[in-house]
């Protein structure tokens, strides 16, 4: 069962539905591009809606198509009538891209939580992913992890909630240029954001609880980014370099940042993706 809900245009050539596809629905942004390039696929962190990563989409190359989502229970998704996993919800995701007239190759970025689900996309639909990017993610349960300090700030979705509570912590919890500046982080996580119930935040937390790519990065064949900040501390570095060393064909970028760094420093990072992802095939 499919169906589409009215389409609202948003500036910058954007456009903002809902679309129900393999059993799901989902709020989607679409960007198109001018068909040159294969679509790149954005999955999110953990509670944040698509608005989220408007800085990021801005400072991608104009001619590629950019399509973001907002998964169940987050943004302006309905929360789902029954919980999901990594494993139910990228056939959904796929589902949803043909239902936008994308049936071939797509690139794919995850960022954080969105990593896993990125990770888990390029094995169960490895025919459809031609590059993936990591950016500010690791292997999920088997990883080394964060202190518990930072990880206590992780199990509520306060910090998307509470402006002045995000102020408070970034710093803390999302490292880089936050420290000096931790407003930035409330601006990136508040600006033109959509909230969806709290119960959706748990929803996506335990979607990932569990799950650990470690035992099949070697079944990601594809070209690998991955993106590292030296100073995250959410996903230490060490992650990233696990991830370069299991899968294949992957490279590790090192930047100087921290978790956020794909939005608060997206002029610096998206020209990295850019060439990565228009780098001519292997021969």
């Amino acid at each position: 069962m499919s169906s589409t809900s009215e389409q609202r245009p948003r500036p910058g050539g954007e456009t903002v539905r809902t679309l129900t596809a393999g059993g799901r629905t989902l709020r989607v942004s679409e960007r198109r591009g001018d068909g040159s390039r294969p679509p790149l696929v954005l999955m999110n962190g953990i509670g944040a809606s698509l608005e989220v990563l408007q800085p990021f989409v801005d400072a991608v190359d104009p001619r590629r198509t950019v399509v973001r989502f907002d998964v169940p229970g987050v943004g302006g998704s309905p929360p789902p009538v029954v919980p999901y996993v990594l494993a139910t919800l990228t056939p959904v995701v796929s589902a949803v891209l043909r239902r936008l007239g994308h049936d071939g190759q797509v690139d794919v970025l995850g960022l954080s939580w969105g990593g896993g689900l990125a990770q888990h996309f390029a094995v169960q639909h490895r025919r459809r992913c031609r590059r993936l990017v990591l950016a500010a993610t690791g292997t999920g349960s088997l990883m080394v992890p964060a202190s518990p300090r930072v990880l206590s700030h992780m199990l509520t979705p306060r910090r998307h909630r509470d402006p002045e509570y995000a102020s408070r912590i970034a710093g803390t919890i999302y490292g880089g240029s936050v420290r000096t500046d931790p407003a930035r982080a409330a601006r990136a996580l508040h600006a033109e954001t959509r909230l969806g119930p709290r119960r959706g935040y748990y929803y996506q937390l335990a979607a990932s609880t569990g799950w650990s790519s470690l035992p099949f990065l070697s079944l990601i064949r594809q070209p690998t980014l991955v993106l590292s900040g030296d100073d995250d501390p959410i996903i230490p570095t060490v992650n990233a370099r696990i991830l370069t060393r299991g899968i294949p064909r992957a490279r590790l970028h090192l930047y100087p940042g921290g978790h956020l760094a794909l939005v608060t420093e997206a002029e610096q990072l998206a020209p990295v993706v850019d060439a990565f992802l228009d780098e001519p095939a292997e021969g």
